[in-house]
């Protein structure tokens, strides 16, 4: 796909945080730069973002995020707040427990972790 004015703002605004923010939240700041942008016009390109692993989508419940951290990685989820945030957690042990016990090949694991972030205890 050529080179795309309104993708690469959709981009930036993406990249601009680590709270893995919704498309609504998404196009509220794109619309800042690009008054005109529509709402099916941001979603097409973080799709096509996504695809081309510029950035990850979360889901999150009946809610997709999208996170510019597209290393493997695994979230904390604050249950007061709704926060996520980014962490490393060794799945690699997993792997073999799993295909043993549930004769199971795993290519990947993603962990959410839920509770209280900081700003709640």
């Amino acid at each position: 796909m050529r080179y795309s004015h309104q993708r690469e703002i959709i981009k930036k605004v993406v990249y601009s945080t680590d709270s893995h923010p919704t498309v609504e939240w998404i196009y509220r700041k794109t619309k800042d730069v690009i008054p005109k942008i529509s709402l099916g016009t941001v979603y097409r390109n973080l799709k096509y973002l996504d695809d081309v692993g510029q950035i990850n989508v979360l889901n999150d419940g009946n809610i997709k995020r999208y996170d510019r951290n597209t290393h493997t990685h695994d979230h904390l989820k604050c249950k007061k707040c709704g926060d996520l945030i980014d962490i490393e957690i060794d799945n690699v042990r997993l792997f073999p427990k799993i295909r043993k016990q549930f004769k199971f090949d795993v290519d990947d694991i993603n962990t959410t972790v839920i509770g209280t972030c900081a700003k709640h205890n």
